[in-house]
């Protein structure tokens, strides 16, 4: 393929999947990224393959490269995808201490309704 072929083809694909990943809803990002992750581990892999494979320096440096941004998408979506399952958890209650936990009245607070 000519280097017009590729860029086109790399300009589609770049549009194509902008398109995509913006119609995907909330609820299905955390499930798609970690997908999304896995290719990208598969991309970081093959990376290394060529780059070990290289004979010619520009191949060699794109291929250094492509590893180089590999990783730190795949890093970078672990990062993402772990904040965002931090937001589902239930927060935590701060143990309360001072005189309601110690069964003392509160100032101001109205007596209870047994007398006592």
């Amino acid at each position: 393929m000519d280097g017009m072929s590729l860029l086109t083809i790399t300009v589609l694909a770049v549009f194509v999947g902008f398109e995509v990943v913006s119609k995907v809803s909330s609820t299905l990002h955390t499930p798609l990224m970690s997908g999304a992750n896995a290719i990208h581990g598969i991309i970081l892999v093959g990376a290394i393959i060529v780059a070990g494979q290289a004979a010619d320096p520009w191949v060699l440096a794109v291929a250094l490269l492509a590893v180089v941004l590999a990783t730190a998408n795949l890093v970078g979506g672990f990062v993402v995808t772990d904040r965002m399952l931090h937001m589902f958890h239930a927060k935590k209650e701060i143990p309360r201490t001072g005189p309601a936990q110690s069964g003392a009245p509160q100032s101001g607070a109205a007596p209870k309704a047994d007398g006592k």
